[in-house]
């Protein structure tokens, strides 16, 4: 019996194979959405539970920390005990948290049900695309599904943006997290009777090395967040530090020795991978970390609601959209590396185009500008790196290799804000919202363009295929 036919048998009716792509679909845009719906809700979080304005980065951080850290090992539980088995519990806890988080009381309580949502997030999400391909029939439903999932998560970042500017502006920031409740239950129960399990692949779990990278992660970003509190040179942010280094450093070690790693470190030997995977985390953190500022100037500065601030995000993602057209032609012309090193520096202009903002500036005279700008840079960096991260990567480590790429996304974006949040913690001043923001764009500048620098590394032999994808 094929892979398919033990997800939904060939005789089966259109519309029950139909129907659970949709109900699987629908799962993956709820957590695509997840890390966006609640930035635009963000300043009225922290008026209604009291978060300081450092503080406040914890919750697009909270979840992606714990999602990237523990992706790999959603994977691998998922070959383990069956993708719908994995995809029901990860989609529960998800849900459970979602319900926690909409009814918080304190800046904790929040916090805590983020990296729930993280967690749960990452039990499902592996679970998604598996299914999507083995409820397919033949290459054409393949190609379809695979289409459709694309679209799906291309969509969930701006309906992410928009619906939490919905749900907060007629509703309450509330709503944001528990929009999750109806739809996961509903999609929780139909999984059951639409989809059968897969079968069940034994395997060892790497629970050192998903707990050490997680740890090693979340410390990071404690020790950036503490220094923009309390300062760099106190015991706590010192200790973190160190905590990160040694647990990164135990994580190399494990996947090393561990018989079945969650990251086989043979894909970290290739330096123009490697650079790809950094450039990328680099940049995408300036993206997450632009996305958080912005939506607390739009709303606090500009006087906008949070709908209208969440529409005033639109412009960004129907360039990126656009442009993303004409992404694969520009690669074959001038190659990857061209394009990662351009994409970072466009990236660079625009968030110093994003300091000169002031409490006097205005939205169409203003921010639209460094947004298309933005728009146009991450659009030249994000296909382009996904090539030179997965370019020769051999077949069997293919699901590894996409792990590693949207694990680097997840904890680059928190590392970003982390970073961005403690240089505008340095020139901040009780009471004015725009105090240290124009220091922490010019910082994200600077990062950006260390990020074109490290593109710009991707020279010498062997360059040509991985690096730029065709001759130097």
């Amino acid at each position: 019996m094929s892979a398919s036919s033990k997800i939904l048998s060939p005789a089966g009716p259109l519309q029950r194979r139909t129907g659970s792509l949709w109900v699987v679909l629908a799962a993956q845009l709820m957590l695509t959405m997840d890390f966006l719906i609640v930035i635009v809700a963000l300043p009225r979080m922290q008026y209604d539970l009291g978060f300081s304005p450092v503080a406040l980065s914890w919750v697009p951080n909270g979840f992606a920390l714990a999602f990237g850290g523990l992706l790999l090992l959603g994977g691998r539980l998922g070959d383990m005990i069956g993708q719908v088995r994995a995809f029901r519990v990860g989609l529960t806890v998800f849900v459970v948290a979602s319900l926690f988080g909409g009814l918080a009381q304190t800046p904790s309580i929040l916090i805590l049900a983020r990296v729930l949502q993280g967690v749960g997030a990452a039990l499902a999400a592996p679970s998604v695309l598996a299914l999507v391909m083995l409820m397919a029939r033949d290459e054409a439903e393949r190609a379809r599904g695979m289409s459709l999932f694309i679209a799906v998560s291309s969509v969930g970042a701006s309906a992410g943006l928009i619906l939490g500017g919905v749900l907060t502006e007629f509703l309450s920031w509330r709503w944001s997290l528990l929009i999750n409740v109806p739809v996961g239950i509903v999609v929780v129960l139909l999984i059951k009777h639409l989809v059968a399990e897969t079968a069940v692949k034994p395997a060892r779990l790497d629970i050192g090395g998903a707990l050490s990278a997680t740890f090693g992660s979340v410390a990071a970003v404690f020790g950036f967040i503490h220094a923009a509190e309390a300062g760099w040179a106190t015991l706590p942010t010192l200790l973190s530090f160190v905590v990160a280094t040694v647990l990164f450093a135990a994580f190399i070690k494990i996947e090393n020795r561990h018989p079945e790693p969650l990251l086989k470190l043979d894909l970290l030997r290739n330096r123009h991978r490697l650079a790809g995977l950094v450039v990328m985390a680099l940049i995408v953190g300036m993206h997450f970390s632009m996305l958080f500022m912005l939506a607390q100037y739009l709303q606090r500065v500009l006087g906008l609601g949070p709908l209208m601030a969440g529409l005033a995000y639109v412009p960004l993602t129907a360039t990126v959209f656009v442009i993303a057209h004409f992404v694969p032609s520009l690669v074959a012309r001038f190659g990857t590396r061209a394009l990662l090193v351009a994409g970072s520096l466009v990236v660079g202009a625009s968030l110093a185009l994003f300091a000169t903002l002031g409490e006097k500036s205005r939205y169409a005279h203003g921010v639209l500008l460094p947004l298309l700008v933005h728009a146009a840079g991450i659009a030249l960096v994000f296909a382009p790196g996904t090539m030179a991260i997965m370019h020769a990567v051999p077949e069997r480590d293919a699901g590894s290799a996409s792990g590693l790429l949207q694990m680097d996304q997840q904890i680059g974006g928190a590392l970003g804000i982390a970073i961005v949040a403690a240089i505008q913690a340095i020139g901040a001043r009780p009471g004015q919202v725009i105090a240290g923001m124009p220091q922490a764009y010019l910082g994200a500048a600077a990062i950006a363009v260390l990020a074109a620098f490290v593109a710009l590394g991707c020279a010498g032999r062997g360059a040509a295929v991985i690096c730029a994808g065709r001759a130097p």
